[in-house]
């Protein structure tokens, strides 16, 4: 592209020269213009032109050719090197129709042994504009195809960290490109080469450098003219770039090489992340693990699309279409993602929870404790690049691949940024034979970032809720409830540290086992005669979760679960800022049992080492006095340790109205 305007500029510098070539070669030896040439390049541009070699004349109509030796042309002071550009031989065809109405058209320009250096100043001069006040509204010039023989263009922008240096050289019908082989498939780049690549004669190049700050090469071969401004004809075009750690492989065709107006290419890209590719393309991705697809990339007009794609994220199968509109204020990317099998640890990036590690099969494992021993996610969203695009893409996945203790098996939502805040409307998971759906939004114009979601959940089957065991599997019931949450930070981890808001679930009937109740209620003769006799059932009369939130310490307004022999009721805070646990939990029977431990049940800790205990100083007095009673009567050695009841019997339209009363608000 660079190039292109390079020889613009050359058309610029001899705009009012042409002319005079065509008529003193009527008359004259051409060479003798030579000196009348330069000295009049250098008066307008400031820059030295040099012809060290022969002038000569083609003559033809519409078109008379005009070739060179031996050309320089220096930079301007401020530029990295002494030349912009040196040529062995210059070929330049000029049209005489276009020349009488003072329009410098060139259809053809072949370069031989050429070397061309461009350069962009970080105050944004362009050693290309070769006017002195680096303007180029007077240049009308217009250029046709260039035509290379063995040449280096080298370009740099030190402002945007790039520099590139690439060799380009025309190949003949024919050429095996013997020691231009590809590393990874042993095989020569003329080998099954599209139409008018070097197979059968055309250009192959080579580049090396930085681009934006990326390490990169490239290789390749194309047709054998660079149809600069040709809009009409597609340019055939094989490449294989690495930016980074993003790799890039492009087979097909490209319309107009300065304007890239149309592209049809078969693609294949992957990388480390695809977050990655906001380097490259301006636009922010999340954060994934390693990734790669294979899809066809169109453009047409401001529209890039690249349709029919499928690939991996992870562990994750990937397929779908990504269509991006530029000309707009930002960018806008549209687009239906689907995920057959969608492996639950290659979300974790995108909430800022650790990555599972690459070579680790156990796709169930869930994230460990961070070293400091929490459990949120901490790491801060980049929130500074969602004003780089609007989008609004769609995702589902049939499947998903978890932990067991983590009962989601599909995933629906609806992807939308607009002026940097974004939102999951709607979101809908499948849990747990059940549904959790709501929306989540997060405003990045704010600092800290802003962040509110309200969900449903809706029929979570209860069983399935518990870590697999014997003891859970007779569990019945179904929970309904909603989360409503606001807070403010750059993670999720800050986020819930500073929300403000309620969370509520709620079971009105269902069946539970009766080993778990008697556990919670420290009733150990009824749990050693279950274990005997084997587990059964019993009725859940109602169960609540009621907490209120306010600086990321819930408190609970009710902790109930009551069922046909006992109430269960819980207090207690869970701090979301500090993931601490202080909940105590207290059972009173609803019938006559022996041998049971007359203790709350506490559960502190943190949210990684949750630690249960019961009342030591209450268990050791009523241990005291049953080895006094057992002094006297050996058979009233168990009385301390029998419940007689009874518990208050309760309804959970009654204890839900409690847990919404204006007390408890």
């Amino acid at each position: 592209m660079k190039s292109g305007r390079v020889l613009k500029g050359i058309g610029v510098t001899v705009l009012g020269l042409i002319a005079l070539i065509v008529l003193a070669a009527l008359l004259f030896d051409p060479n003798w213009l030579r000196g009348p040439i330069m000295r009049q390049t250098t008066e307008k541009t400031g820059r030295e032109l040099v012809i060290n070699g022969d002038l000569s004349i083609d003559w033809g109509w519409p078109v008379t050719r005009l070739s060179a030796a031996g050309v320089t042309f220096a930079n301007p002071e401020w530029a990295e090197e002494p030349q912009m550009f040196t040529a062995e031989n210059i070929s330049v065809g000029v049209s005489l129709p276009q020349l009488f109405r003072r329009v410098v058209m060139l259809p053809e320009i072949t370069l031989d042994h050429v070397d061309v250096f461009l350069e962009q100043h970080p105050d944004g001069r362009k050693n290309w504009l070769l006017d002195r006040e680096q303007k180029d509204d007077g240049a009308r010039v217009g250029i046709g195809r260039l035509a290379l023989h063995d040449g280096r263009i080298r370009y740099a922008d030190p402002a945007q960290k790039t520099r590139i240096d690439a060799t380009l050289s025309t190949t003949s019908g024919g050429d095996s490109g013997e020691g231009q082989r590809d590393g990874a498939s042993g095989e020569k780049p003329g080998a099954d080469a599209p139409a008018g690549t070097a197979a059968e004669g055309g250009i192959r190049f080579e580049a090396k450098g930085q681009y934006k700050g990326l390490p990169m090469n490239a290789r390749g071969t194309g047709g054998p003219v660079l149809a600069l401004r040709d809009e009409e004809t597609p340019y055939p075009l094989d490449v294989q770039a690495h930016f980074g750690d993003t790799a890039v492989k492009g087979d097909g065709n490209i319309t107009s090489l300065l304007k890239l107006s149309a592209i049809d290419l078969d693609v294949d890209l992957r990388g480390a992340s695809i977050a990655d590719l906001y380097r490259l393309i301006g636009i922010a991705l999340p954060e994934t693990p390693p990734y790669r697809t294979a899809g066809h990339l169109i453009r047409n007009g401001t529209v890039w699309r690249y349709e029919n794609f499928s690939g991996a994220i992870g562990k994750s199968d990937v397929a779908g279409t990504l269509q991006v509109a530029t000309g707009g204020e930002r960018p806008s990317l549209h687009g239906d993602l689907s995920f057959k099998l969608l492996d639950f640890a290659d979300l974790g990036p995108l909430v800022g929870a650790k990555e599972a590690p690459a070579e680790s099969e156990d796709a169930a494992a869930p994230d460990a404790p961070a070293p400091d021993g929490t459990v949120l996610p901490k790491i801060p969203f980049r929130t500074g690049r969602w004003d780089s695009v609007d989008a609004d893409v769609k995702l589902k996945a049939d499947r998903i691949r978890r932990p067991e203790a983590l009962p989601i098996d599909r995933l629906v939502t609806r992807l939308q940024m607009q002026d940097s805040v974004l939102t999951l409307d709607p979101l809908e998971f499948g849990i747990a034979g059940g549904t959790l759906s709501g929306t989540i939004r997060m405003n990045g114009r704010e600092k800290p970032l802003e962040a509110s979601t309200k969900l449903r959940v809706r029929n979570l089957e209860l069983a399935k809720l518990f870590p697999p065991s014997d003891l859970a599997k007779p569990t019945l019931g179904e929970l309904n409830g909603e989360v409503d949450l606001k807070g403010r930070g750059n993670s999720v981890a800050g986020m819930l540290g500073t929300a403000d808001g309620k969370a509520a679930l709620i079971l009105s009937e269902g069946q539970i086992s009766r080993f778990i109740v008697e556990a919670l209620g420290l009733h150990l003769w009824d749990m050693l005669q279950l274990k005997l006799t084997g587990d059964e059932l019993v009725e859940i009369r109602c169960l609540i979760a009621d907490f209120s939130v306010k600086d990321g310490l819930m408190e609970t307004n009710a902790l109930v679960l009551d069922t046909d022999i006992m109430r269960i009721i819980g207090s207690g805070t869970v701090d979301l800022g500090e993931e601490k646990l202080d909940l105590t939990l207290e059972s009173d029977t609803k019938v006559t049992t022996p041998v049971a431990l007359r203790s709350p049940i506490y559960i502190q800790g943190t949210f990684a080492n949750p630690e249960p205990s019961v009342d030591t100083a209450r268990v050791a007095a009523r241990g005291l006095g049953a080895v006094a009673l057992g002094l006297i009567n050996p058979l009233l050695a168990l009385l301390p340790l029998v419940e007689t009841g009874p518990g208050m019997d309760s309804d959970c339209g009654k204890l839900i109205r409690e847990a919404k009363s204006p007390q408890r608000e």
